[in-house]
């Protein structure tokens, strides 16, 4: 029942994020392609810098989180429950988007995003193995 609903969710709910990576949220086009290469360094400035929690939650923790469904996709593609593959796939994909924010202005290219929504991969991937070991036999 889990993996069926999951199999008709994901879809939008990729379709969902890719919008608020491109449109939503406020965003707006660039005069000039943003870029950000600093690992961890910009993500702790942005912190340091931002005044309400809200933000910090809605930014730090936003890009975590909204990418754990992700960490599922073994239950459509068998080959992706080896933490590896999935890994180098949503590496692959998610540097994609982010250079299509950065080509197209409507965002900015930031190794912490990829960092942040790798992670929410992984704990995806760890909570999707919980689910099955406990849950689906």
């Amino acid at each position: 029942m889990l993996k069926k609903f999951y199999k008709i969710i994901i879809v939008p709910y990729t379709l969902v994020l890719l919008y608020l990576m491109f449109l939503g949220m406020g965003r707006f086009q660039y005069e000039d392609n943003q870029i950000t290469v600093e690992p961890v360094l910009s993500t702790l400035e942005f912190i340091r810098h931002t005044i309400g929690w809200k933000n910090i939650v809605v930014i730090v923790l936003g890009n975590i989180l909204m990418f754990i469904p992700f960490g599922f996709l073994g239950w459509i593609f068998p080959g992706l429950k080896d933490l590896k593959l999935l890994l180098y796939t949503f590496i692959s994909s998610i540097v994609i988007v982010e250079a299509l924010q950065y080509f197209t202005r409507m965002g900015i290219f930031e190794v912490d995003d990829i960092i942040l929504n790798t992670f929410g991969v992984y704990l995806g991937w760890l909570l999707c193995r919980l689910i099955e070991k406990e849950f689906i036999r």
